[in-house]
């Protein structure tokens, strides 16, 4: 698995002030801390507790996760696609470990 590998998908064709959906999955394993590894070793905890989903230089919205979230993290929203600019998802997990990608949101 290649930790922080991120997907994230919009509609190809966009209309100016259209509510679109988009949808990101980023790959994490989200250990909880609580699992045993085969050996009977605990698992450290290591999953991402921050989100920041930004559409220009606004953020529109921030989530604050534990370590209850499953592997390989999906998350889906809407938003109103009322102007040019990249649409910015960027996770952080507890060891520090920063994650980030883009796509541009290009309404005609």
């Amino acid at each position: 698995m290649v930790v922080g590998r991120i997907k994230i998908r919009v509609p190809g064709t966009i209309r100016k002030g259209e509510v679109i959906p988009v949808m990101a999955l980023v790959s994490h394993p989200m250990d909880t801390g609580l699992i045993k590894n085969k050996a009977g070793q605990i698992i450290p905890a290591y999953y991402i507790n921050d989100v920041d989903i930004f559409y220009g230089n606004e953020r529109v919205t921030h989530c604050d996760w534990s370590y209850g979230i499953s592997a390989n993290p999906f998350i889906s929203f809407y938003l109103k696609a009322d102007k040019t600019a990249p649409l910015k998802i960027v996770y952080k997990d507890n060891k520090g470990g920063v994650y980030q990608q883009s796509v541009q949101i290009t309404p005609r």
